[in-house]
């Protein structure tokens, strides 16, 4: 088990700090690195895709988790895994895929780990129907500061404070995970334009039902009548009779197949996502769109993770990297989110990664993120002129509004502000305390908000 001091920076590649990254590999050599981790503590790290400094612990020791990657138990029959938390989603697909089930929850990428999904109590595009990943998770085993391994059940207080607990309760090793069944490895995707975001908003009120999976890309540099306007995306897993009779995809129904592109260079210069750049491709993009289509066939690579095909796509933002800002507001809050939206507008934040989703019923995690109402993300180059005081002013307004923005996402939020975003943080603090009194786990993170 080696240690070496290194950078260590989110995807977003906005606050890089040095710790020492220790990568176990086995459950004893985990324990020995929480018992030995020293003065600043440790947190654990999968794939490293949180965008901001949740996995980041600078002078003290992050424990790369990506070596204990085992799937120990697959029911076929009853559609459950027992694996460890360092398995990727990726390797899941391959693994479960040709079995007929499919993972339960998954985000714009499946490169994270089952430790870092339920840490992150991550959220796909069918949360307005399953809900987020931490529903799905049967049981846990959690290593906690005292060195003990405790099996931590659904339902539990340990269990609701470390789903959404971006890894201060302690390091997950395994996980029981319900799976869901599917015919083939397709999607059936319906597509259609909104004129603006009233527009929008109707099209998913009304139709959201009918999807499993739903998803807007949002054009935020469209201004006036057209404020809003978007692609709405939404499909489910197509049945086997949906494959076309003597192809490839009807032969091997189940076959999980990805694209892979050359990947973003290594040097990008520095305003390449200008205002110009990016509205020319938010119109393109808009324009290319069908006005209406139905039951078009996708990979689920394509459908779920398009950017994955694209290793490193974070550099194309430049050395200054890029803030992904997320929040929610709930139903009943639209005045809000059309208030936000025409402030991004009038910005000009040069973003053509922006969706917009509907959530359904919160989980039960104290610090998940999800609750009902819409929710929107957007990616911005870190160095927009002027960034930190208007997404600050963007806080306010979410906070005014009962809503939350999402901490797995986060590296600029300021603490007070927090209580009122997530009015079970004394629960987690609390919890936490007793947990783990000498402060064991801790991140730049938890830190900077005083979790």
């Amino acid at each position: 088990m080696s240690a070496d001091t290194v950078p260590v920076t989110g995807w977003g590649r906005t606050a890089p700090t040095a710790a020492r990254l220790i990568r176990p590999r086995t459950y004893e050599e985990a324990a020995a690195a929480v018992r030995g981790c020293g003065a600043r503590g440790s947190i654990p790290r999968g794939l490293g895709r949180a965008y901001g400094d949740a996995a980041q612990n600078a002078g003290g020791a992050v424990l790369d988790m990506t070596g204990l990657d085992r799937i120990h138990a697959i029911d076929a029959d009853g559609g459950t895994v027992l694996c460890d938390a360092g398995v990727s989603l990726h390797r899941l697909m391959e693994v479960l895929l040709p079995l007929g089930w499919f993972v339960p929850v998954t985000p714009g990428t499946r490169y994270v780990t089952v430790g870092g999904a339920i840490g992150a109590d991550i959220h796909g595009k069918n949360h307005h129907v399953s809900g987020s990943f931490a529903r799905h998770v049967l049981s846990l085993e959690l290593l906690t500061a005292d060195g003990e391994i405790r099996t931590v059940g659904a339902g539990t207080p340990l269990f609701d404070a470390t789903a959404g607990g971006m890894g201060l309760t302690g390091v997950i090793l395994t996980a029981t995970v319900r799976l869901q069944p599917v015919e083939t490895s397709l999607m059936s995707v319906d597509t259609e334009r909104a004129r603006d975001l009233d527009d929008l908003m109707a099209r998913l009120t009304a139709g959201d039902h009918r999807y499993r999976y739903s998803v807007a890309w949002i054009d935020l540099l469209a201004r006036g009548a057209a404020t809003g306007r978007a692609v709405l995306t939404r499909g489910d897993h197509a049945p086997l009779d949906a494959l076309p009779a003597r192809t490839r995809a009807r032969r091997q129904p189940l076959a999980f197949r990805t694209s892979r592109f050359p990947p973003a260079p290594a040097f990008v210069p520095e305003g390449l996502l200008s205002r110009t750049t990016v509205g020319l491709f938010n119109e393109l993009w808009y324009r290319k769109a069908p006005r209406a289509s139905a039951g078009r066939l996708q990979r689920i690579s394509t459908f779920f993770h398009p950017l994955d095909g694209v290793p490193h796509w974070n550099r194309i933002y430049g050395r200054g990297g890029f803030v992904q800002y997320q929040f929610v507001v709930g139903h009943g809050r639209e005045d809000a989110l059309r208030r936000i939206v025409r402030r991004i507008s009038e910005h000009r934040c040069p973003s053509f990664l922006a969706v917009l989703k509907r959530f359904g019923d919160a989980g039960p995690g104290w610090l998940s993120f999800p609750v009902p109402g819409w929710t929107l993300a957007l990616d911005i180059p870190a160095g927009l002129p002027g960034l930190g005081a208007f997404l600050d002013g963007l806080d306010e307004e979410v906070a005014a509004a009962g809503g939350r923005v999402y901490l797995a996402k986060d590296s600029r939020l300021r603490p007070e502000l927090l209580a009122a975003m997530y009015p079970r943080l004394a629960e987690f603090r609390a919890l936490r305390a007793e947990l783990d009194p000498r402060g064991v786990f801790v991140s730049d993170l938890a830190r900077r908000l005083h979790l």
